[in-house]
């Protein structure tokens, strides 16, 4: 399949999940029970309002080492909470740059930055696929459960590898899965809940292993029980992948 149809149905279910998040319901994306478990800590408190519009599956930031004056890079920045949370960490002499495809996420973040009074964050309409970002460009490559959405994930992988400077790192918050049932197959909604188009840990790691990324390792890892399941994907089948779909962290670096 194209990447165009995918992206669109991807974009339009996000777009809808954002507008009830904004009235103050959950849709059915990642954004629905997963953000329960994103583990953002103290860090996130000045940033309660867009921490409500937060779709990810963990918190690419935890202990990840980012450094004031540094250049961070986040794929698929949706809303924007990581987006503020780096520019708080690389401080006035950073940079952070966040890349999504979806307008109403890209409007959304605009309006968080200028509320936050940050001047040192840039949104730019893309896809991961192909990110309007210069070669060895950043230090680090941030994301969160963005990338299981991807459907080519080796080219996300070789741009990620291509706007890395060298030294620099990536930490990445994603779901992986292990053996999903065929049901789940070509199913949009399974999809767009961040299940249907991830890929098992080890291909995941020597995804970015393939590219020349060195130290490829998972940092953090939660596995997801039957309750948690059931509100990922909103639907009551789901005992038989208890045990194969887990949030983890990934971190790499480039040499």
């Amino acid at each position: 399949m194209s990447l165009a149809p995918i992206h669109t149905q991807v974009s339009k279910a996000y777009a809808e999940a954002l507008e009830l998040a904004t009235q103050g319901q959950r849709g059915g994306c990642c954004g629905g029970s997963v953000t329960v478990f994103a583990g953002y800590g103290q860090e996130a408190s000045d940033y309660q309002g867009v921490q409500s519009l937060s779709f990810g599956c963990g918190n690419p930031l935890a202990l990840a080492g980012v450094q004031p004056g540094q250049t961070v890079l986040d794929l698929g920045s949706g809303a924007g909470l990581d987006l503020l949370l780096a520019s708080d960490l690389v401080g006035p002499e950073g940079r952070v740059i966040g890349v999504d495809m979806t307008e109403a996420m890209l409007a959304m973040a605009r309006r968080n930055i200028e509320a936050a009074g940050k001047s040192n964050i840039e949104v730019r309409q893309g896809c991961i696929e192909a990110l309007p970002v210069a070669d060895a460009n950043v230090d680090w490559v941030i994301s969160n459960c963005v990338v299981n959405l991807s459907p080519d994930k080796a080219a996300v992988f070789q741009e990620i590898a291509r706007v890395l400077a060298p030294g620099g790192q990536v930490s990445i918050s994603d779901i992986v899965a292990e053996s999903l049932p065929d049901c789940l197959h070509g199913d949009t909604a399974a999809y767009c809940a961040c299940v249907g188009g991830a890929i098992p840990e080890a291909a995941y790691l020597q995804g970015l292993e393939a590219v020349g990324l060195v130290d490829v390792r998972v940092a953090d890892r939660l596995v997801y029980d039957e309750p948690q399941l059931r509100g990922l994907l909103a639907r009551e089948d789901v005992a038989g992948m208890v045990g194969k779909v887990a949030s983890v962290r990934v971190v790499a670096r480039k040499p």
